[in-house]
């Protein structure tokens, strides 16, 4: 194992969301702005002060063989779609098994197992819980099944840091690589638990919308009007590569995952602290070489509560400045969580990519406390060399990623 200077690329993306059941479709859906919080259905909702939630745009349960799908978590289920995409649209590389790595990060990991299966035992007894119950539902779950489907000896990996959890996976990737274990690492974040007990934690902490009439505007980051943030699910997933190695085969990179930046607070459980945000910033910055007049969009983890937007809001102007666009596409998804700031950085590559930035949805009045330039209305076109994404957990994680222009 070597120590490498060598660039780590972005070669393959993969995602399903409340917005789309694969990468493309998903960024589709944030460029036109539209929104997947809806109206939760089931019975088990009725009673519960929120009523809403950011569902699956497609079913897992229709990509996935019958048998093994009931053998696995919602959250196993759906990264192991995104990795699926991610590394055929990486050209699934040839690279051998010992140099391949996989970090998957969740913030819960199968709670949806452990609920049910609780009350499995609770209703009806021993013999009736599931067999598969422990495997299911161990956090490890994800990113163990990512590394059987692909075949990956280098190790597998599972951040769990809350909301920060998918950014961690890709902070990981790239140190992996960087330090010679790895060529390449399938790297992401994935979350379902759209659940009553996680909803009515939220709800009872005044941390979740209420806006129960109006599921498509109540995710409202950096909006005057915003009362909390909304529960997603999801997951994103991404290739990284050795430029070396993306290169001897032929491989077209997305964008280069420049640098990263990991923090802590250690200073309360829930409230976010603007020096640790700072220093996860300043720290990918350092990493990428880059200076923060080189940043032209910031990606900002904005989960659409009163404090915490307004925090990270001056942190990025403290560590970058107000001149780059930012965006905030939980107003579209809801908060994914350990998702977060996996889809987030997705959207970040693809804003690099592409040359536009999405808008904030539901960004009626700025508030005028965040003096940063938020990209609302339309998209905003134009050359993005260089982009951050943020992703701010519970438990003072902090995560910041920077991503440049491939080539």
């Amino acid at each position: 194992m070597t120590v490498t200077s060598e660039p780590v690329v972005v070669t393959g993306l993969g995602a399903t969301t409340p917005l789309g059941g694969d990468t493309a479709t998903t960024w589709q859906a944030m460029l036109r702005g539209e929104s997947g919080i809806r109206v939760i259905e089931e019975d088990w909702a009725a009673e519960l002060p929120v009523r809403i939630a950011g569902r699956l745009r497609q079913e897992p349960g229709e990509l996935l063989d019958r048998v093994r799908a009931r053998r696995m978590d919602r959250c196993e289920q759906i990264a192991l779609i995104a990795a699926r995409e991610a590394w055929a649209d990486a050209g699934r590389p040839e690279v051998e098994p010992e140099r391949l790595a996989v970090v998957i990060g969740t913030g819960t990991g199968g709670v949806l197992t452990l609920l049910g299966q609780d009350d499995v035992l609770e209703a009806s007894g021993v013999r009736k819980v599931s067999p598969h119950t422990v495997p299911m539902l161990m956090a490890n779950g994800p990113a163990a099944h990512v590394s059987i489907e692909l075949g990956a000896r280098g190790g597998a990996h599972t951040p769990v840091s809350a909301c920060a959890s998918g950014a961690e996976a890709l902070a990981m990737g790239l140190d992996l690589i960087r330090l010679g274990r790895a060529d390449v690492v399938v790297a992401g974040g994935t979350e379902a638990c759209v659940h009553p007990l996680p909803i009515a934690g939220f709800a009872q902490a005044k941390a979740h919308s209420t806006r129960n009439d109006d599921p498509a505007g109540a995710s409202r980051p950096f909006d005057t009007g915003r009362d909390g943030l909304v529960i997603g699910e999801g997951a994103g997933v991404v290739v990284l590569e050795r430029a070396g190695f993306a290169a001897a085969r032929g491989a077209r990179p997305h964008a280069v995952l420049a640098g990263a930046g990991v923090t802590s607070d250690a200073h309360h459980i829930t409230a976010a602290h603007q020096d640790g945000q700072v220093r996860a910033m300043r720290l990918a910055l350092s990493a990428a070489g880059l200076a923060p007049a080189d940043i032209a969009h910031v990606h900002a983890h904005a989960t659409s509560t009163q404090l915490g937007d307004l925090v990270e809001a001056r942190s990025v102007a403290g560590a970058i400045g107000t001149h780059p666009s930012v965006t905030a596409t939980k107003s579209m998804t809801g908060h994914l969580f350990g998702a977060a700031g996996a889809v987030g950085a997705i959207a970040a590559v693809l804003a690099v990519r592409d040359g536009v930035v999405p808008a904030v949805r539901n960004l009626v009045e700025l508030d005028p406390e965040v003096g940063l330039d938020v990209v609302a209305g339309t998209p905003r076109h134009g050359r993005v060399p260089a982009a951050l994404a943020n992703a701010f957990g519970f438990g003072g994680h902090n995560a910041s990623l920077v991503f440049t222009a491939a080539g």
